[in-house]
């Protein structure tokens, strides 16, 4: 019976080229080949199929559970809520529990629990209730072809009012700029705090946490980002720019410096060892005026005077403010009276008789003659 064949050496050539590959480096992509299925028109790689129970009919092994804590001002709301949510998480087998004394929401599987992702899509539930999204719109979360997103905004500005103010920027004038967002990305947000949770598609997620790290960062204001995807939505509805780059349409936004004041620094004193010397008391003032040795009378003799001198002398001030705006001055009193002059001479009998002022100064010099 002839076996596989063999070089010089007694080695089996198959056995040789097994060691051959194993020497070889494996490089990447090696078995990233066309499938025939990635191409195929009729399948929608996107689209999410609904889960059947059938497919899991023996259910969960082991309990899954999840809690979050909420804070206090929610507790109230919570309460009213709770049965409508622990209503909807029955219908996909999960158990919800509301604990007012600890402050705290767990969602867990149960035995009737089929779907094996739905006790994830129920964390993401109660995570959103605690950041004050409405419980009708967080019950949305438990569709499959709804993602969320909590986008922490607290750690990226350090100082107190920018952050404020950019928070302020992000819902602008009576939450228009919101709900501009909202409509363009297909997604709900809600700002609370130093939190902002998103409700909707990957994609709408992915635009809407872009569009908030960079207001917060105030890399873009938020109206650009907005301009920029209704210029988008108008480019998606040709067909004939599906295939193409869009960024020679789309506007650049240049960041512009606004120069600040300079806040005047104040000189440092150079530094000395020895504390400053102790003011003179009250009582050192007196003694060094002679006023320590007077008597009580005589004391309120002397404020009493001292008050009446104050008195007479903002008296006069008032009135001299009163009677200076009744005496015209002597500067406005002389161009006045020039300009009334000058209105009253009549052009073409001055002309007429010649320079008026070379006649002044010879009738002036015949007097003095």
């Amino acid at each position: 019976m002839q076996m596989g064949n063999s070089d010089e050496n007694g080695f089996n050539s198959d056995e040789a080229e097994e060691a051959q590959l194993r020497t070889t480096k494996k490089h990447k992509g090696k078995h990233d080949k066309p499938k025939p299925w990635d191409d195929d028109p009729n399948i929608d790689h996107w689209k999410i199929d609904k889960f059947d129970p059938s497919w899991n009919e023996s259910g969960m092994l082991e309990v899954s559970s999840f809690s979050t804590l909420f804070p206090q001002y929610r507790e109230k709301y919570l309460q009213e809520a709770w049965p409508i949510v622990k209503s909807a998480l029955k219908e996909y087998g999960i158990s919800g529990e509301l604990n007012l004394v600890e402050g705290s929401m767990t969602v867990s599987t149960t035995r009737k629990t089929r779907d094996p992702y739905i006790i994830v899509k129920a964390r993401d539930l109660i995570k959103l209730l605690s950041r004050s999204v409405p419980a009708p719109q967080a019950i949305k979360i438990l569709n499959d072809e709804m993602q969320c997103d909590i986008i922490k905004i607290g750690n990226l500005v350090r100082n107190k009012e920018r952050f404020v103010k950019r928070r302020q920027h992000l819902v602008g004038p009576n939450s228009s700029t919101l709900k501009a967002l909202e409509i363009l990305t297909g997604s709900y947000i809600l700002v609370q705090g130093s939190t902002v949770a998103a409700m909707g598609s990957s994609r709408g997620l992915k635009q809407a946490s872009w569009i908030v790290e960079d207001c917060m960062l105030n890399k873009m204001h938020p109206v650009y980002h907005i301009k920029i995807l209704m210029l988008k939505k108008e480019l998606a509805k040709d067909p004939a720019l599906a295939d193409e780059n869009w960024d020679r349409f789309l506007p650049k936004f240049k960041k512009k410096n606004v120069k600040q004041k300079k806040v005047k620094s104040k000189e440092k004193k150079p530094y000395t060892p020895f504390p400053p010397p102790q003011q003179p008391s009250k009582i050192d003032v007196q003694l060094e005026s002679g006023e320590y040795f007077l008597s009580d009378q005589k004391k309120s003799a002397k404020k009493w005077q001292e008050k009446q001198e104050k008195q007479t002398e903002k008296t006069a001030e008032n009135k001299r403010k009163r009677e200076a705006a009744f005496v015209p001055p002597k500067k406005k009193a002389k161009e006045f009276g020039k300009q009334k002059s000058m209105e009253n001479i009549d052009a073409e009998k001055y002309i007429a008789s010649g320079s008026g002022d070379q006649r002044s100064k010879k009738k002036s010099r015949h007097y003095e003659k």
